[in-house]
């Protein structure tokens, strides 16, 4: 079976959107996956939503090279933001052809929460964009039934439900409710590997998410058996680990990433 992948901008954080479209081209991805805002109060942002040179140099390489922009990161409700803050970044998205926005959310209040996120799928749905909204074991909406739960009240064509490999295995989810869930509902997957053994703090969560994640098939969770529950999707690979990049760099990695998810997928090892 072929499959696609994405390259996930958290694995190369420090590669700007040009260079993560030439890496794509180089290392066999057929998409990317860009992080528009910020996610962490230090992390470096790539102003393509105002950088019209950035934008413009962008569009060129992807028409060049025949990658894609797959997904756009990361539209976040918490109380103090509102959908109509992003209309920007997602009309960004649909500048750069991109298919889906990555949604999470960091509210105690759900009723606002579930408002908020059927507005926000309400205003990306004229661009021709999906929401997928992203748990987190340590947000609001930690888990695989708390988001579905969200999913089916807002009740949008263009909602969608993203599940890392990752935060499903942290999360504790359960294999016989995601093989329930609606497949339209899946429009690609965070693929990556981690011990068996989870964090038990927040902070060691949050610094494994971010830092710390294994190629597929070199950790212990169970992503055959995650997969196995939905359709073949795009996988973005999302695996950040800061001391494979220091010593590979971001080309090298992301090659290496690639090759072991295509071993991985076609029954390797």
């Amino acid at each position: 079976m072929d499959y696609e992948f994405s390259l996930a901008h958290l694995a190369v954080l420090q590669s700007t959107p040009q260079e993560m479209v030439k890496i794509a081209a180089k290392t066999g991805y057929q998409y990317v996956s860009l992080r528009m805002t910020a996610v962490t109060p230090n992390e470096r942002i790539y102003p393509l939503i105002e950088d019209r040179a950035m934008m413009k140099e962008t569009k060129a390489l992807l028409a060049d090279t025949g990658v894609r922009v797959h997904d756009i990161e990361l539209a976040r409700l918490d109380p103090k933001i509102k959908p109509e803050d992003y209309l920007s970044f997602l009309e960004a998205g649909r500048e750069l052809g991109a298919r889906a926005v990555i949604a999470q959310l960091h509210d105690p209040d759900r009723d606002r929460a579930i408002e908020r996120f059927a507005r926000l799928c309400d205003l990306a749905k004229p661009l021709g964009l999906t929401v997928d909204l992203e748990f987190l074991t340590w947000t609001d909406n930690s888990d695989l039934m708390t988001a579905a739960a969200v999913l089916e009240a807002v009740n949008r064509p263009n909602a969608g439900l993203l599940v890392d490999t990752l935060h499903f295995s942290r999360s504790n989810c359960s294999l016989d409710d995601l093989k329930k869930l609606p497949r339209q509902w899946f429009h690609f997957v965070h693929l990556c590997d981690a011990p068996r053994e989870a964090p038990t703090t927040k902070e060691g969560l949050i610094h494994a998410a971010r830092s710390e994640r294994y190629f597929p098939g070199e950790g212990g969770l169970n992503l055959r058996e995650i997969l196995a529950c939905m359709p073949v999707v795009p996988y973005s690979l999302e695996i950040p680990n800061d001391v494979l990049m220091k010593a590979l760099g971001p080309e090298e990695f992301s090659r290496r990433a690639i090759r072991a998810a295509e071993r991985y997928l076609q029954g390797g090892d």
